[in-house]
């Protein structure tokens, strides 16, 4: 299983794709497909059957995963920046390569 970068919480920018240049917070991440689901972007339309929960069913838009490497953490100054780990006494945290800053 391969160690991904991004947890669900942090502020991303869209590096690539058609949605480049959004940003947004990861809602989930799916680490079996090395995808993450981002808050308002890449917006698709899932038609739905009636149900319990939606007597009416009809068109409902959400939000569809995009992969990983298209995403980029951005620090608190807002600029994108490249993960990495180091020891802060007994915890292992992540921090930006840019700033240094631990995130």
């Amino acid at each position: 299983m391969t160690k991904l970068k991004i947890k669900s919480g942090d502020t991303v920018k869209v590096i690539a794709g058609d949605h480049k240049g959004s940003e947004g917070k990861v809602l989930k991440v799916l680490i079996d497909k090395n995808k993450a689901i981002v808050e308002g972007v890449n917006m698709v339309k899932k038609h739905t059957k009636p149900s319990a929960q939606s007597p009416q069913g009809g068109i409902v838009e959400k939000e569809a995963s995009m992969h990983i490497s298209n995403l980029s953490l951005l620090t608190s100054k807002g600029e994108t920046t490249r993960v990495g780990y180091k020891m802060d006494g007994d915890n292992k945290v992540r921090f930006s390569k840019k700033s240094n800053e631990v995130i």
